[in-house]
């Protein structure tokens, strides 16, 4: 498993939707996660890094 970079498409509540940008190809379906799971500061359009379990804020 290596590391995969989203993009906060949408917050809905507690519930932030990610895009893909490490895929090329696929549907363009947004994954769905809780909030509790990703940095607090996050807004729509910040870009995060999923690696070891674990999503940061990309630098």
């Amino acid at each position: 498993m290596g590391t995969i970079e989203y993009t906060v498409a949408t917050i809905d509540g507690d519930y932030a939707y990610l895009k893909n940008e490490t895929q090329e190809t696929g549907d363009g379906e947004l994954k769905c996660v809780a909030r509790a799971l990703l940095p607090p500061e996050i807004r729509e359009g910040t870009k995060l890094v999923y690696e070891l379990f674990e999503y940061r804020i990309a630098e």
